[in-house]
């Protein structure tokens, strides 16, 4: 899970060691500041001038990277999004100092105390970012969703614009909102359903102090606002995705779905859990029914984001639909040019493509060599995320050596089990014996916060 948060720093140590083992970045070399520096000066000679148009963001409130920006409207039954994205190209030349950096780092990487940005922050948290100071560069995608919730990408633009307002998840009141956000999110959501989506957002985790002494790890709900938020990036994403695919060009996020063997331990899972999902229910159904607000369905919904092969990026080929299971669709990322390189590339195939124009050439050729570079950085994010899910557990149970907790079995082999505590939000392997699904009481007997390991044995 990329969120974990840590607002006592009982992690602090650990956290410094997963840094040095995964070669984090600590910052940028003098030769791709001083490029990002005069990037930023760079001025908007491109850029048709939107500033009177309302736009907002929403965000985390400690975010300063903000990709995107929104305003919508009505249009007969139809609903408009204009969704600005950051125009990070406008600041990054192919094949310069930054644009080399970026490609080694692939992605943003997101600690709890703390991020390795994939653009120096003069960009991705100044000039670049979307911020309520002054004129932003942004490029702004048209998107119109009829009212069956089908996205088409409507038109696309080099703008300048202003955010009115830097709106955040936990304060965010509709009236600060544009009068059909909600509206949005509901055809989005009805859209989903319809086309068997099995989209999953678990809930962030957090380290919490214990009157006493000692940590808990608990879920934190995420909030009708970030789901409300996620409508936009999906209307757009999947829109541009349309619009690739039709002009036989692209670079797709793909995804299988869980195979029989994984949907089987699923439903032993969810009744260890003593979760109803009757016989007859497939899992794209039972799927919106879970509340994350209820720690068990929260367990099962963290299971069931690992149960699948992984998402991946995949270039258009011809006569292949490139398919992403859990949005039952064909999917590209667009939305996020600040955090993921992919998507910097993406947004100016759809420019050009919404504008009449050949995508450039580096373009193209960037999207066959991106894959292995963002399945790398996809790869080291997961671990890093791993790791520190690890640390926490093991900070969280440290001192409590000897207890018995009663746990579900998720998956077994001849080596033990892999176990979800029923109280906790902790999943780990175990000397048990059954068969997944099956509710055991295991005794903790190691929890190494320095090694980030925990060991549990049948009690």
């Amino acid at each position: 899970m990329k969120t974990l948060i840590d607002p006592d720093l009982a992690l602090a140590p650990g956290l410094a060691a997963i840094r040095a083992q995964f070669s984090v970045p600590t910052g940028f070399s003098p030769e791709v500041l001083a490029a990002a520096e005069a990037a930023a000066a760079r001025p908007l000679s491109e850029h048709a001038d939107r500033t009177d148009m309302p736009f907002v963001t929403l965000d985390p409130a400690s975010s300063t990277d903000l990709d995107q920006a929104f305003t919508i409207e009505r249009s007969g039954n139809d609903l408009v999004l204009r969704y600005a994205i950051a125009d990070v190209a406008w600041f990054v030349d192919d094949g310069g100092a930054i644009d080399i950096e970026a490609w080694k780092r692939g992605t943003t990487l997101y600690l709890p105390d703390g991020k390795a940005s994939l653009y120096p922050p003069v960009l991705s948290e100044k000039a670049a970012s979307l911020l309520p100071k002054g004129p932003r560069a942004a490029v702004i995608f048209t998107v119109r969703v009829g009212p069956d919730g089908t996205s088409l990408l409507d038109g696309a633009e080099r703008a300048v614009i202003r955010n009115r307002a830097k709106l955040a998840y936990d304060s965010v009141q509709a009236a600060d909102l544009p009068p059909d956000f909600a509206a949005f999110s509901v055809r989005m959501a009805e859209a989903e359903a319809r086309r068997g989506a099995s989209r999953v957002d678990p809930p962030q985790q957090e380290v919490e102090a214990v009157a006493g002494g000692g940590y808990r790890l608990t879920f934190a709900p995420r909030l009708a606002s970030e789901d409300s938020n996620a409508a936009l990036s999906l209307a757009t994403n999947l829109a541009v995705a349309t619009a690739l695919q039709e002009h036989h060009t692209g670079l797709f996020r793909v995804m299988a779905g869980p195979d029989d063997r994984a949907v089987a331990r699923l439903r032993q899972m969810a009744r260890g859990l003593g979760l109803t999902w009757p016989d007859a229910l497939a899992l794209t159904a039972f799927e919106p029914t879970l509340d994350a607000a209820d720690p068990a369905q929260a367990a099962f919904m963290v299971a069931l984001r690992r149960a699948g092969s992984g998402a991946s990026y995949m270039p258009y080929h011809e006569r292949v639909v490139p398919w992403h299971a859990a949005m039952a669709a064909t999917y590209a990322h667009a939305t996020a040019p600040l955090r993921r390189l992919a998507d910097r590339y993406v947004v100016q195939a759809a420019l050009a493509i919404a504008n009449g124009q050949a995508v450039p050439d580096v373009v193209t050729q960037a999207f066959e060599t991106l894959p292995p570079v963002m399945a790398r950085a996809d790869a080291i994010g997961g671990r890093i995320d791993r790791a520190v899910i690890d640390l926490a557990e093991a900070v969280m149970l440290h001192g409590r050596e000897g207890e018995v907790f009663p746990a579900v079995i998720v998956d077994a082999d001849d080596r033990g089990a892999h176990i979800q505590l029923r109280d906790l939000a902790v999943l780990a392997s175990a000397k048990v014996t059954g068969r997944p699904g099956d509710v055991v009481d295991v005794r903790l007997v190691k929890a190494d916060v320095e090694a980030r390991t925990l060991g549990f044995e049948a009690a």
